[in-house]
């Protein structure tokens, strides 16, 4: 994982899964029934940087709920799939649609769910806390834990990268 770096050059597009890493992982059940998630405002920052900056972002989640993606709709984030039982279809019939190259895709997950998708991106990465079996083929995993910044040490280290990260237009959002 030492020349990971080197890799992020090439990276236009993230693609995210919501329980465990844009989340802590756990779920609340509410009286009602809803399903209530938590999620750090650090990730919030520079996902909307991130497509002010022209990345793509790309959520895929087997969760779903109507929070979720208002919660990702403000954030300016458009390619939002919730309730998807299998994320590789999801991810083809993205990736050919938007002719999207693999090698310039990076895929962060934590779970088996992720494992099929993050085998074929450029660069699969995870937070801290994901299973044995995706932590294994990671080419980084982030010292954050799920839905505590995990996301934001990934998308500001590749927008370092490009030297998008700290300019004027990143004060304001």
């Amino acid at each position: 994982m030492d020349n990971y770096r080197q890799m992020l050059d090439k990276i236009t597009t993230f693609i995210f899964d919501i329980d465990g890493v844009l989340t802590n992982g756990n779920v609340i059940i509410a009286s009602d029934g809803e399903q209530l998630r938590s999620m750090n405002v650090r990730d919030g920052y520079a996902l909307q940087l991130a497509v002010k900056k022209g990345y793509k972002i790309i959520i895929i989640s087997g969760g779903k709920s109507e929070a979720m993606k208002q919660r990702f709709t403000g954030l300016g984030i458009t390619d939002i799939f919730l309730g998807i039982t299998n994320k590789l279809d999801v991810y083809q019939n993205y990736i050919h649609q938007h002719n999207i190259n693999e090698d310039n895709i990076l895929y962060m997950g934590d779970d088996i769910p992720d494992y099929e998708v993050m085998s074929l991106v450029g660069f699969a990465a995870c937070p801290v806390d994901a299973s044995e079996e995706i932590k294994s083929i990671s080419k980084y995993i982030s010292p954050y834990k799920g839905g505590a910044g995990c996301v934001r040490d990934i998308i500001e280290q590749v927008m370092k990268i490009h030297g998008k990260w700290f300019d004027n237009e990143s004060f304001h959002w």
